[in-house]
């Protein structure tokens, strides 16, 4: 592999005498190198070291890193300054001689090697079938060009309808750009970005890591660690440049309803535009990407329509809106509130919280930290040093927690926890909050959750507890009987006075696309399958009855840790090679069978059975009307990327007639 830079930066080249020359500017390159190094992440350039000089001997001790706690950086891996210095020294000189010559001594370790690599950087055990995964991810970081996807060579006149224009849209458009598909992406907004383009409340942002709550083929110099709503969208906007998908959007392009045509095999998309006319497109393949976390949800309150001031959802906050000295009430403390309530607590009058059910909230030491540049330079520079800062991210923020959400049935305590090691995150997460509201008993036993960590949705601290120690903060938790005129009245009769309503309420994520109507063969529609809001689908992609027909960021999708952005990137991996072997053997659709879906489907409640989103005495969106689980994927990160690697056209019932979309197509 050549280094990145090797063209414009080495500054070599033979002189008269045939010797190298060196540049000022390659000097000075190196120099920043060097000086990068010094600040890196130890664990990382181990790694690192180890790929480009092929000597396993920096896996051993003395240079074996101590394990990391928690989301901590463990950026000296807990080595003396001795053996920090010999590690920096020698990555230093490694990377160095690699951006002249591109050479990696080992570049491709083998799976088992990989994940015993991940090991050591840990300082803990990591499974052996995470290899797999490492291995792809390392190779795609060093060449991207191997791992995408090209040359599908679909039928003339073949098409894709992708609905949605958030990162699911985005990700379906760049691959099917890479593969030579044509797509159009139907957006109903008037820009693209999904949930960050809607999403403007005060304080929103994501709370994966920024590095990997993107994707791993489009790399970023984010500013800060964890990136706020309008960093996020910018990147969004990046993806779509650096595809060219501004020909291939559609805005203010409602998707109304998608009907399959038996006869000709396509799909039909009745779609309004901004003037309210509908127009039909006709498209052989519709991959949703329109996601969970819509539309807004309003709790059905008594009086609500009565309120006389102003009253909104965070996902529709008004423009421009100032609540300078305002009494304001939040109904919710869920993932919104948790950012906004931090945000306009020193600016508000006063703000009641009013509080369903206590939630587990972790530390956030990097909330709001910017990513120095140093660090940004080895990100940006280094794609090795990238793609193990990456792994490393994964591996804490996901199936690192994996064992702390089995159930044990011989843990004698299952009311406060789930097995030992989950009963050790308990004990952490409760130190960090007494710790947070010392001297405050009274918001200590209304903010300590009686059920088990990870039970619901993890959230970070992102001045949470600081903003509930405020003076003028009030949290409230008797549960709210009726909204009146002048506020909001609570179940021991209490009338709070307020100016401004806001609904932090959430999303029906478990009405999965309910924002249009989808029909497939014989008339049914989707949620006459699914019965109303319970949703499920094979590895979250496909239902029987609605051939070609494949949703990113469907059922059963959202992980339990880490960035869900990798599970779609593995969804349309499936997608895009069950395309190819369509494409290959003439096959015009593809049809899930019913004991496929089945089978995933039980197979899926199994494993919740055994996971902490069915504990009694919990309320959770991730659980449907029944009591099913619908939104979370049960399986591992590892798991699940490797039950999307070889789609199998025997699982499916296939139509070999012609390809037609016919008029009004697609593309």
């Amino acid at each position: 592999m050549n280094g990145p830079q090797e063209q414009q930066r080495s500054g070599t080249g033979p002189d008269d005498e045939g010797e190298p020359q060196v540049s000022s500017r390659d000097t000075a390159f190196e120099a920043e190198v060097r000086a990068a190094v010094e600040v890196a992440n130890i664990p990382v350039l181990l790694m690192v070291l180890v790929q480009l000089t092929g000597d396993l001997s920096w896996l051993e001790d003395p240079y074996r890193p101590s394990r990391t706690i928690g989301m901590d950086d463990n950026d000296d891996g807990g080595l003396t300054p001795e053996l920090q210095h010999r590690v920096r020294t020698a990555a230093a000189d490694a990377m160095v001689t690699w951006l002249h010559d591109g050479k990696i001594a080992l570049e491709t370790p083998g799976d088992d090697l990989f994940a015993a690599m991940l090991s050591v950087c840990m300082g803990e055990r990591v499974p052996a079938a995470t290899g797999a995964k490492i291995a792809h991810n390392i190779k795609a970081a060093l060449r991207p060009e191997d791992t995408a996807f090209s040359g599908l060579n679909p039928p003339p006149d073949f098409s894709v309808a992708v609905i949605g224009g958030g990162f699911s849209g985005l990700l379906a458009g760049a691959r099917l750009t890479e593969a030579g598909v044509p797509f159009v992406i139907l957006e109903r907004g008037d820009d693209i970005g999904g949930v960050w383009a809607a999403n403007r409340y005060p304080g929103a942002g994501v709370d994966t890591p920024s590095y990997l709550y993107s994707l791993s083929f489009v790399p970023y110099a984010w500013k800060h660690y964890y990136a706020s709503r309008a960093e996020v969208h910018t990147y969004l906007h990046h993806i779509a440049d650096r595809f060219g998908l501004a020909p291939h959007i559609r805005l203010n392009s409602d998707v109304l309803r998608a009907v399959y045509d038996e006869d000709d095999a396509v799909w039909t998309l009745d779609v309004r535009d901004a003037r309210g006319e509908v127009r039909t497109l006709r498209a052989n393949v519709v991959i949703s990407g329109v996601g969970i976390f819509n539309p807004p949800t309003v709790p059905d309150i008594p009086g609500k329509d009565t309120f006389a001031g102003p009253s909104f959802h965070t996902a529709e906050w008004p423009e421009g809106t100032d609540l300078t000295g305002k009494r304001v009430g939040v109904l919710g403390n869920g993932a919104s509130a948790m950012q906004t309530v931090p945000a306009i607590a020193p600016e508000v009058g006063s703000l009641t919280v009013f509080q369903r059910s206590p939630q587990w909230i972790a530390p956030f030491p990097k909330f709001r930290k910017p990513v120095p540049e140093a660090t940004s330079f080895l990100l940006r520079e280094f794609p090795l040093y990238r793609a193990w800062f990456r792994e490393r991210l994964a591996w804490i923020f996901g199936d690192r927690n994996f064992p702390a959400l089995r159930r044990d049935p011989a843990w004698d305590h299952p009311e406060r926890s789930f097995n030992k090691r989950n009963d050790n995150h308990r004990r952490f997460f409760e130190g960090y909050l007494r710790d947070k509201l010392a001297g405050r008993d009274d918001l200590i036993a209304k903010s300590l959750p009686p059920f088990p960590p990870f039970a619901k949705r993890m959230l970070l601290d992102n001045g949470w507890f600081d903003a509930l120690r405020r003076d003028n903060v009030t949290l409230e938790t008797h549960g709210v009987e009726k909204i009146v005129p002048t506020g909001v009245v609570t179940t021991d009769g209490t009338e709070h006075d307020l100016d401004v309503l806001i609904y932090a309420t959430g999303f029906g994520v478990s009405r999965f696309l309910s924002t249009f109507e989808v029909t497939g063969t014989g008339g049914t529609t989707l949620h006459e399958a699914w019965q109303g809001d319970d949703a499920a689908a094979y590895l979250g992609l496909a239902v029987p009855g609605f051939p070609n027909f494949f949703m990113l960021y469907g059922p059963n999708v959202n992980g339990g840790g880490g960035s869900v952005l990798g599970h779609l990137e593995s969804q349309l991996h499936y997608v895009l090679l069950t395309l190819r072997q369509m494409f290959d053997a003439g096959i015009a659709a593809v049809d899930c069978k019913p004991e496929v879906y089945e089978r995933y489907r039980d197979q899926v409640a199994a494993e919740h059975e055994h996971l902490p989103y069915t504990h009694p005495g919990v309320n959770t969106y991730y659980r449907n009307s029944r009591g099913r689980v619908v939104t979370q994927n049960p399986y591992s990160n590892a798991d699940f990327w490797q039950l999307t690697r070889c789609p199998r056209l025997s699982e499916y019932t296939l139509t070999t007639r012609p390809v037609r979309t016919g008029e009004g197509g697609a593309s």
